[in-house]
């Protein structure tokens, strides 16, 4: 398959170089049935849940008959705590529940490339070559913003960017990622994607794997599993 090209800006704009996309990445049909999917499912799994009403037999008070059957000339009634009352309980209200989908990993992969190529084949897919090497919040704005002035920007970073993840994410109109936890829904929400070349350098190339892998943990957790 072909690959797509996309230059590399510096932080003031000026050309450095270009980035080869891999097509079954960025160049794939988009499946907008498959996409809703994945997005309603990843917002379904984000809701709590914890939602609760009260029922006639839940809610506080005896429930007695609130008058005589016969001869009020009022509709009959049998308790106090009927939903039709007041201080009654709630006639089919929610209840705890959980709201997750099951996804299927390759559903959830497809729906991210098939985002990612719409933006690209709208030319909203940008590569910075490097955002921030110290904290400076102004010109990480400026080196991000040189792409587009539309409102909603997604940057994507690598680990180890902390000075540009620090200088941006006060920035109310910027939402900042890891490019491994690049999802749909993010990409969906977003005008513009804009990547750090480290970062995607690294989405290109994908989940280390083999024997070679090895965990690495911080300094602080290791010593939490030793003790």
């Amino acid at each position: 398959m072909m690959a797509l090209t996309v230059d590399i800006k510096d932080a003031k704009g000026a050309k450095v170089g270009s980035f080869d996309l891999p097509a079954e990445l960025f160049d794939v049909q988009v499946n907008v049935p498959l996409i809703h999917q994945v997005v309603t499912a990843q917002l379904n799994a984000a809701r709590q849940g914890t939602h609760k009403a009260k029922n006639r037999g839940e809610v506080s008070g005896g429930g007695k008959k609130p008058f005589k059957q016969k001869g009020t000339g009022r509709a009959r009634q049998g308790s106090t705590r009927s939903p039709n009352q007041r201080h009654g309980g709630v006639a089919q209200g929610p209840v705890p529940r959980k709201y997750d989908e099951r996804t299927p990993k390759k559903m959830i992969k497809a729906a991210l490339r098939g985002v990612l190529s719409d933006r690209q084949r709208n030319e909203r897919i940008h590569i910075v070559s490097e955002i921030a090497t110290e904290i400076d919040s102004k010109a990480a704005i400026s080196a991000v913003r040189q792409f587009s002035d539309r409102t909603r920007l997604l940057v994507v970073l690598a680990h180890g960017e902390e000075a540009a993840w620090r200088s941006l994410r006060n920035e109310t109109e910027l939402h900042l990622i890891r490019y491994d936890q690049l999802n749909a829904y993010d990409v969906v929400i977003s005008d513009d994607v804009v990547f750090s070349k480290k970062a995607i350098s690294e989405f290109v190339a994908g989940p280390a794997q083999g024997k070679s892998v090895t965990a690495v943990g911080r300094e602080s957790e290791l010593a939490g599993v030793s003790a």
